[in-house]
């Protein structure tokens, strides 16, 4: 693994930055570190960043947690698609989107079609101790966090596994994550 901050790294980087014409969509699980990671990939590609889930909060002046509460889950889906689609037509460079975005078939359609869409795919015992340090996860609420996070693994990994590239989550510093996702797309593009 190069770092970011050698001269070759930076016209390796450079050069990937210049090919891209599209915005790097992270996809994965609560606590993957889409958020983390995609700050560090966007700073590294001198593009900017932004969190759906800030995005969605902002737009509706209710957190995730009260739109779940209120509305339920498919109303904030249907919501979590329409911001997504306004932040790729703002053209941001890096979105971390939420958990759940990409199993819904339009908003993955979307993603696939219109972002280079990165699955940061992270094992169970990290995203455990990721999630525990904030208590604002909706579907983590009511129950065993591990033995939901490991039903939502099962049952979203399908839907991840379609993403354009997918990277091992790095337990060290978020560097190491990042570069991996450059390299991936370096390999992916044409």
């Amino acid at each position: 693994m190069e770092t970011a901050h050698t001269p070759a790294a930076m016209a390796r980087i450079g050069a990937l930055a210049a090919r891209l014409d599209r915005p790097i969509a992270l996809v994965g699980l609560m606590g993957a570190g889409k958020s983390t990671v995609g700050r560090k990939l966007a700073t590294f590609l001198q593009r900017s960043f932004i969190d759906a889930d800030d995005a969605i909060e902002e737009a509706a002046k209710l957190s995730i947690a009260e739109i779940f509460s209120e509305f339920g889950e498919d109303y904030f889906r249907d919501g979590e698609r329409r911001v997504i689609a306004r932040l790729i037509e703002e053209d941001h460079g890096v979105i971390a989107t939420g958990g759940g975005a990409f199993v819904n078939p339009e908003t993955r359609r979307l993603l696939l079609d219109r972002t280079v869409s990165v699955w940061l795919d992270c094992d169970i015992e990290t995203l455990v101790e990721r999630t525990a340090r904030r208590d604002n996860r909706p579907l983590l609420r009511d129950g065993d966090p591990e033995a939901i996070l490991r039903r939502l693994s099962a049952e979203r990994e399908p839907f991840y596994a379609q993403a354009h590239i997918r990277v091992e989550g790095q337990s060290g510093p978020h560097t190491r994550t990042a570069w991996a996702i450059i390299e991936g797309i370096e390999q992916w593009l044409p």
